[in-house]
């Protein structure tokens, strides 16, 4: 309830609706935290700012425009879910369907809007929940969607994110470093950010999720020195050289007590 409204609904516009939602790192859920000492009011003042940051985004391909998703089967589960949620009770604030034109042919269901470039678009789209439960709350819509839900108290929210089958990123905006620790101490992904939507690590850190969740396979992170040791083939070689009778070392001998030692020899001084 303390963040800045401006400074973090741009964020969160920007993390959700990049690449038209269809990029690992896009924020597809908001939690906006409640508590006994908080009348709401600000929360509900930086929902309303996020819907008129999204508002704002044009159709296009051009700079700062909201492009359009990969392939028709994308399109299709992302309506989908918009569907579903609305299905559920959930509460549509922005609707991205708007941006859809029938199809002649169509007999699916679901509108299709291709452009003259041949591409598939959705428009920015914001679900309020009233359920934490639903489909879009849990899975990875993977398109622009934001779904937002209210929660009571931080350890709702915390378990909220951490029950969540993936662990890549997790964010607190927030201007009380207090705070910012309490969740960052508590949050079960691998990627965390303090005011900062999209939370990559700078180099040499590297970017991964967390084991134990679906934001994670195998061993290493895909960046950094996890992604050296990746493709790299550690090969150790062990060798041993026998000096062949009658060759003189020049320069690597010198005469002790009468007998010439093999500065390069080590055998039996380790």
């Amino acid at each position: 309830e303390d963040c800045d409204l401006v400074d973090t609904a741009r964020d969160i516009v920007v993390s959700a609706m990049g690449c038209a939602g269809q990029r690992c790192m896009a924020a597809s859920v908001l939690l906006l935290v409640e508590n006994d000492s908080s009348s709401g009011e600000k929360q509900g003042a930086l929902l309303n700012k996020v819907v008129e940051k999204a508002k704002e985004l044009e159709k296009g391909v051009g700079g700062g425009q909201l492009g359009p998703v990969i392939d028709e089967p994308s399109y299709r589960k992302i309506i989908g879910y918009i569907e579903d949620s609305v299905a559920s009770g959930a509460k549509v604030l922005l609707d991205g369907r708007t941006w859809m034109k029938k199809m002649e042919g169509d007999n699916n269901g679901i509108s299709i809007d291709i452009d003259a470039s041949g591409g598939f678009f959705i428009g920015p789209t914001i679900i309020q929940h009233f359920s934490k439960d639903d489909k879009a709350m849990k899975e990875e819509i993977f398109g622009p969607v934001l779904s937002v839900y209210i929660a009571k108290s931080w350890k709702e929210a915390v378990e909220i994110e951490n029950s969540n089958p993936f662990g890549n990123a997790a964010c607190i905006y927030t201007c009380n470093g207090g705070y910012a620790e309490w969740f960052i101490k508590r949050f079960r992904a691998g990627m965390l950010g303090v005011n900062v939507g999209i939370p990559v690590p700078r180099e040499p850190f590297s970017f991964g999720g967390l084991y134990g969740t679906r934001s994670k396979y195998g061993d290493m992170d895909i960046t950094g020195d996890g992604a050296m040791e990746f493709f790299s083939h550690r090969i150790k070689v062990t060798t041993k050289w026998v000096l062949p009778k009658g060759v003189d070392m020049v320069g690597a001998d010198v005469e002790m007590n009468g007998a010439v030692v093999d500065q390069a020899n080590f055998a039996g001084n380790m």
